[in-house]
């Protein structure tokens, strides 16, 4: 009989469970996502996105534990996002961890957020070779870490100011494309053949990114051209695939760079920007090493990560005591939870 794992994540507006048996089988994955409350803001709102998790992460957890044909006394150990996020939605996922591992005698296991869109890529159940470079790239992250083995961790860039998916958010708003952006920016660019050219930040001699005047070339590129709502679907895609290219070309250059300098086996992918269909293809291209992508549904953030992470880390006996906390500003350290 497989350890079976239950894993809460909450950190921004995702409300999540899920059911992960020996680290590696989905047994079930449930996301109730909150982009249609904050699309009307065009972004998060962070008070609003933890009181739609106090409202919704009881139905999930029942029905994560219904498709997975799993009871709580079933299960081997709690496993819950602590950070880093949004502090008041990180707490509704901590609180409910706690209580139920002290009502069940389970252990608690926290998981850092990043950790864990390192670790969907073995929901995939591929085989993972160390050292493996690792680019997490998201709304509010874009790092590039050298994993040596389970919980040993090198951070060798991160940006300097706009994360990649914040960037598509603010240039996807700049184009009146909606939010999110990702998705709306990638379907504006779809087909684009001539697209405009824009600059790329590539800060020598660092893994470090920086997306801000990028952004910032978007903006006085659009205000040149008058860019309006009721602007020509051909013209904002032109802008939209250029923006796209340049972070793409930025992305992939930096980590095949990194792999290359640090003796990388493998390279993993994660995070919500690694559902880009052009970004997939042209780091799987470009790539001499494999390139390891897990899916888009375990690409975007997902309980089925955290409770992955959460096998690896009851195996090697990396249990939380009940002093656990939220920590909205995690890194992602060598041991660190």
């Amino acid at each position: 009989m497989g350890i079976k794992i239950l894993g809460l994540e909450t950190s921004c507006d995702e409300t999540a469970a899920a059911v992960v048996e020996d680290g590696v089988q989905v047994l079930s994955n449930v996301v109730a996502s909150q982009v249609e409350i904050h699309a009307r803001y065009g972004g998060v709102v962070p008070e609003v996105a933890s009181r739609q998790h106090l409202l919704t992460i009881i139905p999930i957890l029942k029905q994560a534990l219904s498709e997975a044909s799993v009871n709580l006394k079933e299960l081997s150990a709690v496993a819950v996002t602590t950070g880093p996020g949004l502090a008041g939605s990180l707490l509704v996922g901590v609180n409910l961890a706690k209580s139920l591992a002290l009502a069940t005698g389970l252990p608690l296991i926290g998981v850092n957020h990043l950790e864990g869109h390192i670790y969907a890529n073995w929901l995939e159940g591929s085989f993972i070779e160390f050292p493996a470079l690792c680019l997490i790239v998201s709304g509010g992250h874009t790092e590039l870490v050298l994993m040596k083995d389970h919980g040993e961790y090198l951070l060798l860039g991160r940006t300097r100011d706009d994360a990649a998916g914040e960037a598509f958010d603010k240039v996807a708003r700049l184009l009146n494309l909606g939010y999110p952006g990702g998705p709306a920016i990638e379907r504006a660019a779809k087909g684009v053949s001539d697209p405009f050219p824009l600059p790329r930040a590539w800060l020598p001699g660092t893994a470090d990114f920086s997306f801000s005047g990028l952004k910032t070339a978007v903006l006085h590129l659009a205000r040149d051209l008058g860019v309006s709502e009721d602007s020509p679907p051909e013209l904002i895609g032109r802008i939209a695939a250029g923006f796209q290219e340049a972070v793409i070309d930025v992305l992939v250059t930096k980590t095949l760079r990194a792999a290359e300098e640090h003796g990388a086996r493998q390279i993993l992918l994660g995070g919500g920007v690694a559902s880009n269909l052009r970004f997939r293809e042209e780091l799987s291209s470009r790539s001499p090493l494999p390139v390891l992508i897990p899916r888009p549904i375990f690409c975007t953030d997902n309980a089925a990560m955290i409770a992955s992470c959460g096998y690896f880390k009851l195996k090697a006996g990396r249990i939380s005591g009940w002093d656990l906390d939220v920590d909205p500003g995690a890194q992602l350290l060598s041991g660190s939870s």
